[in-house]
């Protein structure tokens, strides 16, 4: 994969409704802008892009760990296509084989990894759904953290990103399964 940019941004939130949180809880967004290889032509062999999301995962899941700096409670996953591409194109590189390494790297994360994708232009905003690493059900980390490159994607590319959370929402208080009473077996609870 030919990739013409990284981009990688922290966010952290200090407070909310006026109240301190402690500690702040840091999302972390790593993106890759690359080269789409079958844009402008239909394919039926996606392959190519399936064995990209597979060390692209690695590449974004380090520079995200890097960038968080804390075990990350939470994940995402999203792509945007460029419009001479198709959104299989970004599904190849989601989700047969992204997964894999960002788990890896995490030391787990039985939860299916959130994700988004659509076609748009340059400069497109998309939002990265987030939830739980380990059990999907934990509602306190549903989330979505907005991510955008300026000047991608060109019609020939995809962007690419991967999202870490440190935490949930700040002060959630909708109920359901809270961390301590996850049990890890299913990725659900």
């Amino acid at each position: 994969m030919k990739i013409r940019k990284l981009v990688t941004f922290v966010e952290d939130t200090l407070t909310e409704m006026d109240r301190d949180i402690t500690p702040p809880i840091r999302r972390a967004v790593a993106c890759a802008v690359l080269k789409n290889p079958l844009a402008g032509h239909y394919n039926p062999d996606v392959s190519v892009l399936i064995e990209a999301g597979e060390a692209l995962g690695a590449l974004l899941v380090e520079r995200a760990l890097a960038a968080l700096g804390a075990p990350a409670q939470g994940y995402g996953k999203a792509a945007i296509v460029g419009e001479a591409g198709e959104l299989e194109h970004a599904a190849a590189l989601l989700h047969p084989k992204m997964g894999a390494p960002v788990r890896a790297a995490l030391g787990g994360g039985a939860a299916l990894i959130p994700s988004a994708k659509k076609r748009a232009g340059m400069g497109a905003v998309i939002d990265v759904p987030l939830g739980h690493k380990d059990a999907a059900f934990v509602r306190s980390h549903f989330d979505a953290i907005e991510a955008r490159v300026t000047d991608a994607p060109m019609a020939d590319e995809i962007l690419l990103c991967l999202a870490l959370a440190a935490g949930g929402r700040p002060l959630p208080r909708i109920g359901g399964l809270t961390i301590d009473q996850i049990q890890g077996q299913d990725g659900l609870r």
